[in-house]
Protein backbone atom coordinates (compact mmCIF):
# COMPACT_ATOMS: atom_id res chain seq x y z
CA UNK A 1 0.00 0.00 0.00
CA UNK A 2 1.45 3.38 -1.00
CA UNK A 3 1.40 6.58 1.06
CA UNK A 4 -1.76 8.00 -0.53
CA UNK A 5 -3.67 4.77 0.04
CA UNK A 6 -2.54 4.76 3.67
CA UNK A 7 -3.79 8.34 4.06
CA UNK A 8 -7.15 7.42 2.58
CA UNK A 9 -7.44 4.45 4.90
CA UNK A 10 -6.59 6.68 7.85
CA UNK A 11 -9.15 9.25 6.65
CA UNK A 12 -11.83 6.56 6.84
CA UNK A 13 -10.77 5.80 10.41
CA UNK A 14 -10.75 9.52 11.36
CA UNK A 15 -14.20 10.04 9.90
CA UNK A 16 -15.59 7.15 11.97
CA UNK A 17 -14.06 8.07 15.33
CA UNK A 18 -14.05 11.88 15.37
CA UNK A 19 -17.55 12.21 16.88
CA UNK A 20 -16.62 9.83 19.70
CA UNK A 21 -13.54 11.85 20.72
CA UNK A 22 -14.29 13.96 23.77
CA UNK A 23 -11.08 15.84 24.57
CA UNK A 24 -7.50 16.71 23.60
CA UNK A 25 -5.94 13.60 25.09
CA UNK A 26 -8.28 11.35 23.12
CA UNK A 27 -7.48 13.38 19.99
CA UNK A 28 -3.78 12.74 20.48
CA UNK A 29 -4.22 9.00 20.98
CA UNK A 30 -6.79 8.35 18.26
CA UNK A 31 -5.67 10.77 15.56
CA UNK A 32 -2.44 12.68 16.07
CA UNK A 33 -0.09 9.88 17.09
CA UNK A 34 -1.35 7.48 14.38
CA UNK A 35 -0.88 10.24 11.79
CA UNK A 36 2.78 10.72 12.68
CA UNK A 37 3.24 6.95 12.78
CA UNK A 38 1.95 7.03 9.21
CA UNK A 39 4.76 9.49 8.43
CA UNK A 40 7.24 6.92 9.66
CA UNK A 41 8.09 8.20 13.15
CA UNK A 42 8.46 5.88 16.13
CA UNK A 43 5.80 7.45 18.33
CA UNK A 44 6.83 5.23 21.25
CA UNK A 45 10.48 6.28 21.18
CA UNK A 46 10.86 9.16 23.70
CA UNK A 47 14.19 10.05 22.11
CA UNK A 48 12.56 10.68 18.72
CA UNK A 49 8.92 11.60 19.33
CA UNK A 50 9.10 13.46 22.62
CA UNK A 51 5.87 14.18 24.53
CA UNK A 52 5.57 17.29 26.72
CA UNK A 53 8.75 18.84 25.35
CA UNK A 54 10.06 21.73 27.49
CA UNK A 55 9.75 25.08 25.71
CA UNK A 56 10.18 27.72 28.41
CA UNK A 57 9.81 31.31 27.25
CA UNK A 58 10.09 34.68 28.99
CA UNK A 59 9.03 34.58 32.61
CA UNK A 60 6.89 31.52 32.01
CA UNK A 61 8.59 28.34 33.17
CA UNK A 62 7.64 24.73 32.74
CA UNK A 63 5.96 25.54 29.41
CA UNK A 64 5.62 22.40 27.34
CA UNK A 65 4.62 21.76 23.77
CA UNK A 66 2.63 18.55 23.23
CA UNK A 67 5.25 16.81 21.09
CA UNK A 68 8.63 17.47 19.51
CA UNK A 69 10.27 15.46 16.76
CA UNK A 70 13.91 15.28 17.75
CA UNK A 71 16.91 14.37 15.59
CA UNK A 72 20.40 14.06 17.02
CA UNK A 73 19.16 15.50 20.29
CA UNK A 74 17.74 18.68 18.77
CA UNK A 75 14.05 19.47 18.20
CA UNK A 76 13.26 20.09 14.54
CA UNK A 77 9.44 20.01 14.50
CA UNK A 78 7.10 21.13 17.29
CA UNK A 79 3.56 19.76 17.40
CA UNK A 80 0.80 21.49 19.36
CA UNK A 81 -2.50 19.64 19.65
CA UNK A 82 -6.09 20.71 20.28
CA UNK A 83 -9.31 18.70 20.56
CA UNK A 84 -10.72 17.60 17.20
CA UNK A 85 -13.91 19.52 17.98
CA UNK A 86 -11.97 22.82 18.14
CA UNK A 87 -11.13 25.19 15.31
CA UNK A 88 -7.42 26.04 15.09
CA UNK A 89 -7.84 29.72 14.26
CA UNK A 90 -7.33 31.04 17.79
CA UNK A 91 -4.47 28.79 18.89
CA UNK A 92 -1.48 29.69 16.71
CA UNK A 93 -0.23 32.21 19.31
CA UNK A 94 0.66 29.45 21.75
CA UNK A 95 2.72 27.60 19.15
CA UNK A 96 4.31 30.95 18.21
CA UNK A 97 5.73 31.26 21.73
CA UNK A 98 7.01 27.68 21.82
CA UNK A 99 8.65 28.15 18.41
CA UNK A 100 10.58 31.20 19.58
CA UNK A 101 11.85 29.34 22.66
CA UNK A 102 13.40 26.39 20.78
CA UNK A 103 15.71 25.84 17.80
CA UNK A 104 12.94 23.99 15.93
CA UNK A 105 12.56 24.99 12.27
CA UNK A 106 8.94 23.91 11.81
CA UNK A 107 5.79 23.98 13.89
CA UNK A 108 2.57 22.03 13.36
CA UNK A 109 -0.74 23.01 14.92
CA UNK A 110 -3.38 20.31 14.69
CA UNK A 111 -6.73 19.12 15.96
CA UNK A 112 -6.12 15.66 14.50
CA UNK A 113 -8.12 16.50 11.38
CA UNK A 114 -6.46 19.66 10.11
CA UNK A 115 -2.67 20.08 10.19
CA UNK A 116 -1.27 23.61 9.81
CA UNK A 117 2.46 23.77 9.02
CA UNK A 118 4.46 26.86 10.03
CA UNK A 119 8.02 28.10 9.70
CA UNK A 120 9.91 31.41 9.84
CA UNK A 121 9.93 32.74 6.28
CA UNK A 122 9.40 36.39 7.20
CA UNK A 123 11.82 36.71 10.11
CA UNK A 124 14.37 34.19 11.38
CA UNK A 125 13.37 32.40 14.60
CA UNK A 126 9.97 34.11 14.58
CA UNK A 127 7.13 31.88 13.45
CA UNK A 128 5.00 33.30 10.63
CA UNK A 129 1.43 34.23 11.47
CA UNK A 130 0.05 32.15 8.58
CA UNK A 131 0.76 28.50 7.78
CA UNK A 132 2.56 27.74 4.53
CA UNK A 133 0.76 24.42 4.20
CA UNK A 134 -2.59 23.14 5.44
CA UNK A 135 -3.57 19.49 5.20
CA UNK A 136 -7.06 18.17 5.97
CA UNK A 137 -7.26 14.42 6.47
CA UNK A 138 -10.99 14.43 5.62
CA UNK A 139 -10.51 16.44 2.42
CA UNK A 140 -7.28 15.12 0.91
CA UNK A 141 -5.80 17.34 -1.78
CA UNK A 142 -3.65 15.00 -3.85
CA UNK A 143 -1.68 17.96 -5.22
CA UNK A 144 -0.03 18.59 -1.85
CA UNK A 145 0.81 14.96 -1.05
CA UNK A 146 4.41 15.39 -2.33
CA UNK A 147 4.80 18.37 0.03
CA UNK A 148 3.42 16.39 2.95
CA UNK A 149 5.83 13.55 2.17
CA UNK A 150 8.72 15.96 2.66
CA UNK A 151 7.98 15.65 6.38
CA UNK A 152 8.00 11.86 6.43
CA UNK A 153 10.90 10.45 8.42
CA UNK A 154 12.54 8.57 5.56
CA UNK A 155 12.48 11.56 3.20
CA UNK A 156 12.90 14.40 5.68
CA UNK A 157 15.10 17.16 4.25
CA UNK A 158 14.83 20.37 6.27
CA UNK A 159 16.54 22.58 3.70
CA UNK A 160 14.37 21.30 0.85
CA UNK A 161 11.22 21.60 2.97
CA UNK A 162 12.09 25.17 3.94
CA UNK A 163 12.81 26.05 0.32
CA UNK A 164 9.46 24.65 -0.77
CA UNK A 165 7.64 26.44 2.07
CA UNK A 166 8.14 29.87 0.50
CA UNK A 167 6.69 28.78 -2.83
CA UNK A 168 3.78 27.02 -1.14
CA UNK A 169 2.98 30.07 0.95
CA UNK A 170 2.79 32.45 -2.01
CA UNK A 171 1.07 29.96 -4.30
CA UNK A 172 -1.61 29.61 -1.64
CA UNK A 173 -2.03 33.37 -1.39
CA UNK A 174 -2.21 33.71 -5.18
CA UNK A 175 -4.94 31.06 -5.34
CA UNK A 176 -6.87 32.78 -2.55
CA UNK A 177 -6.57 36.14 -4.29
CA UNK A 178 -7.65 34.82 -7.67
CA UNK A 179 -10.57 32.97 -6.13
CA UNK A 180 -11.59 36.11 -4.27
CA UNK A 181 -11.50 38.44 -7.28
CA UNK A 182 -13.21 35.80 -9.40
CA UNK A 183 -16.20 35.78 -7.06
CA UNK A 184 -16.16 39.44 -6.07
CA UNK A 185 -13.75 41.72 -7.97
CA UNK A 186 -12.44 44.48 -5.73
CA UNK A 187 -12.31 48.11 -6.79
CA UNK A 188 -8.54 47.99 -7.04
CA UNK A 189 -8.64 44.88 -9.24
CA UNK A 190 -11.34 46.37 -11.48
CA UNK A 191 -9.35 49.60 -11.70
CA UNK A 192 -6.23 47.66 -12.74
CA UNK A 193 -8.13 45.76 -15.44
CA UNK A 194 -9.68 49.00 -16.70
CA UNK A 195 -6.24 50.57 -16.96
CA UNK A 196 -5.29 47.82 -19.42
CA UNK A 197 -8.44 47.79 -21.58
CA UNK A 198 -10.42 51.03 -21.02
CA UNK A 199 -9.51 54.47 -22.35
CA UNK A 200 -11.87 56.47 -20.14
CA UNK A 201 -11.52 57.58 -16.53
CA UNK A 202 -11.96 54.97 -13.82
CA UNK A 203 -14.70 56.78 -11.92
CA UNK A 204 -16.66 54.90 -9.28
CA UNK A 205 -19.61 54.70 -11.65
CA UNK A 206 -17.41 53.20 -14.37
CA UNK A 207 -15.88 50.75 -11.88
CA UNK A 208 -19.35 49.58 -10.80
CA UNK A 209 -20.36 49.11 -14.44
CA UNK A 210 -17.22 47.17 -15.29
CA UNK A 211 -17.33 44.88 -12.23
CA UNK A 212 -19.94 42.39 -13.58
CA UNK A 213 -18.28 42.48 -17.02
CA UNK A 214 -14.91 41.56 -15.53
CA UNK A 215 -16.52 38.87 -13.38
CA UNK A 216 -18.17 37.28 -16.43
CA UNK A 217 -14.93 37.60 -18.39
CA UNK A 218 -13.01 35.84 -15.63
CA UNK A 219 -15.49 32.93 -15.59
CA UNK A 220 -15.46 32.70 -19.38
CA UNK A 221 -11.66 32.64 -19.45
CA UNK A 222 -11.54 29.75 -16.94
CA UNK A 223 -14.17 27.82 -18.91
CA UNK A 224 -12.32 28.39 -22.19
CA UNK A 225 -9.03 27.29 -20.64
CA UNK A 226 -10.59 24.05 -19.38
CA UNK A 227 -12.22 23.43 -22.75
CA UNK A 228 -8.96 24.02 -24.62
CA UNK A 229 -7.10 21.66 -22.29
CA UNK A 230 -9.60 18.88 -22.99
CA UNK A 231 -9.47 19.54 -26.74
CA UNK A 232 -5.68 19.44 -26.67
CA UNK A 233 -5.75 16.15 -24.79
CA UNK A 234 -8.14 14.66 -27.33
CA UNK A 235 -5.99 15.80 -30.24
CA UNK A 236 -2.93 14.39 -28.52
CA UNK A 237 0.36 15.97 -27.55
CA UNK A 238 1.72 18.33 -30.21
CA UNK A 239 5.04 16.48 -30.37
CA UNK A 240 3.27 13.24 -31.14
CA UNK A 241 0.87 14.64 -33.71
CA UNK A 242 3.74 16.35 -35.55
CA UNK A 243 5.52 13.03 -35.98
CA UNK A 244 8.54 13.79 -33.79
CA UNK A 245 8.05 10.64 -31.76
CA UNK A 246 8.77 7.18 -33.13
CA UNK A 247 5.94 4.63 -33.20
CA UNK A 248 5.82 2.50 -30.06
CA UNK A 249 7.39 -0.92 -30.65
CA UNK A 250 4.95 -3.77 -30.12
CA UNK A 251 5.80 -5.93 -27.13
CA UNK A 252 5.83 -9.68 -27.68
CA UNK A 253 2.53 -10.40 -25.99
CA UNK A 254 0.66 -7.26 -27.10
CA UNK A 255 -1.26 -6.63 -30.30
CA UNK A 256 -1.24 -3.21 -31.93
CA UNK A 257 -3.78 -2.33 -34.57
CA UNK A 258 -2.58 1.19 -35.34
CA UNK A 259 -6.06 2.70 -34.96
CA UNK A 260 -5.55 6.09 -33.25
CA UNK A 261 -9.09 6.38 -31.87
CA UNK A 262 -10.23 9.31 -29.76
CA UNK A 263 -8.87 9.33 -26.24
CA UNK A 264 -11.48 9.07 -23.48
CA UNK A 265 -11.91 11.29 -20.43
CA UNK A 266 -11.07 8.25 -18.29
CA UNK A 267 -7.71 7.93 -20.05
CA UNK A 268 -7.04 11.64 -19.56
CA UNK A 269 -7.68 11.19 -15.84
CA UNK A 270 -5.40 8.14 -15.76
CA UNK A 271 -2.63 10.21 -17.38
CA UNK A 272 -3.17 12.88 -14.70
CA UNK A 273 -2.84 10.24 -11.97
CA UNK A 274 0.52 9.10 -13.36
CA UNK A 275 1.65 12.73 -13.33
CA UNK A 276 0.62 13.07 -9.68
CA UNK A 277 2.53 9.90 -8.79
CA UNK A 278 5.71 11.17 -10.45
CA UNK A 279 5.49 14.91 -9.77
CA UNK A 280 8.00 14.82 -6.89
CA UNK A 281 10.40 12.69 -8.95
CA UNK A 282 10.52 14.50 -12.30
CA UNK A 283 9.20 17.53 -14.16
CA UNK A 284 5.87 16.04 -15.30
CA UNK A 285 6.03 18.04 -18.54
CA UNK A 286 8.49 15.36 -19.62
CA UNK A 287 5.61 12.87 -19.76
CA UNK A 288 3.66 12.37 -22.99
CA UNK A 289 1.37 9.68 -24.33
CA UNK A 290 0.47 7.76 -27.47
CA UNK A 291 -2.94 6.28 -28.06
CA UNK A 292 -4.30 3.35 -30.09
CA UNK A 293 -7.65 1.62 -30.28
CA UNK A 294 -6.71 -0.81 -27.51
CA UNK A 295 -4.45 1.11 -25.13
CA UNK A 296 -2.67 4.31 -24.17
CA UNK A 297 1.06 4.30 -23.41
CA UNK A 298 2.81 6.88 -21.23
CA UNK A 299 6.28 7.87 -22.44
CA UNK A 300 9.24 9.58 -20.80
CA UNK A 301 10.69 12.48 -22.83
CA UNK A 302 8.55 11.40 -25.78
CA UNK A 303 10.87 8.44 -26.30
CA UNK A 304 9.15 5.25 -27.44
CA UNK A 305 11.95 3.22 -25.84
CA UNK A 306 11.18 4.76 -22.46
CA UNK A 307 7.71 3.48 -21.65
CA UNK A 308 6.40 4.25 -18.16
CA UNK A 309 3.18 2.22 -18.35
CA UNK A 310 0.25 1.29 -20.54
CA UNK A 311 -3.48 1.53 -19.83
CA UNK A 312 -5.89 -1.04 -21.22
CA UNK A 313 -9.44 0.29 -20.81
CA UNK A 314 -11.08 -0.91 -24.01
CA UNK A 315 -11.76 -4.53 -23.10
CA UNK A 316 -13.82 -6.40 -20.54
CA UNK A 317 -10.74 -6.77 -18.34
CA UNK A 318 -9.24 -3.49 -17.17
CA UNK A 319 -5.55 -3.39 -16.30
CA UNK A 320 -2.28 -1.50 -16.63
CA UNK A 321 1.17 -2.84 -17.52
CA UNK A 322 4.60 -1.65 -16.45
CA UNK A 323 7.81 -2.87 -18.13
CA UNK A 324 10.32 -4.82 -16.05
CA UNK A 325 14.09 -4.36 -16.43
CA UNK A 326 13.97 -6.49 -19.59
CA UNK A 327 11.07 -4.40 -20.99
CA UNK A 328 8.64 -7.27 -20.52
CA UNK A 329 5.19 -6.10 -19.35
CA UNK A 330 4.02 -6.79 -15.82
CA UNK A 331 0.23 -6.84 -15.64
CA UNK A 332 -1.72 -5.14 -12.81
CA UNK A 333 -5.50 -5.62 -12.73
CA UNK A 334 -7.59 -2.65 -11.62
CA UNK A 335 -11.27 -2.09 -10.95
CA UNK A 336 -11.17 1.71 -11.08
CA UNK A 337 -8.86 4.65 -11.61
CA UNK A 338 -7.97 4.95 -7.92
CA UNK A 339 -6.44 1.46 -8.11
CA UNK A 340 -3.63 2.94 -10.22
CA UNK A 341 -2.21 4.43 -7.01
CA UNK A 342 -1.72 0.88 -5.69
CA UNK A 343 1.03 0.45 -8.27
CA UNK A 344 2.81 3.75 -7.63
CA UNK A 345 5.99 1.95 -6.61
CA UNK A 346 6.14 0.11 -9.95
CA UNK A 347 5.54 3.33 -11.91
CA UNK A 348 8.17 5.25 -9.94
CA UNK A 349 10.69 2.41 -10.28
CA UNK A 350 10.27 2.39 -14.07
CA UNK A 351 10.67 6.16 -14.28
CA UNK A 352 13.78 6.04 -12.06
CA UNK A 353 15.54 3.84 -14.61
CA UNK A 354 15.42 6.67 -17.13
CA UNK A 355 16.95 9.30 -14.87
Amino acid sequence: MDFLDELRQFATHASKVRDAIANEEATKNALVMPFFKLLGYDIFDPMEFVPEYAADFGVKRDARVDYAIVIDGSPIILIECKPCSESLEKYSGQLFQYFAATPAKFGILTNGITYNFYTDLNETNKMDADPFLTFDILDIDENIIPELKRFAKKSLDLDAAFGAASELKYMGKIKELLNSVRNDPTDSFVRYMMSEIYDGRATQKAIDEFRPIIKRGFVQYVNDAISETLKSAIRGQSEISSGNVEPVPVEDDEEQDGDNSIITLEEIEAFAIVKSILRDLIDVDRLTYQHTKDYMVILFDGNSRKRICRFWFKRDQRFITTPDENKKPIRHDISGLNDIYKYSDYIREVCSRYL
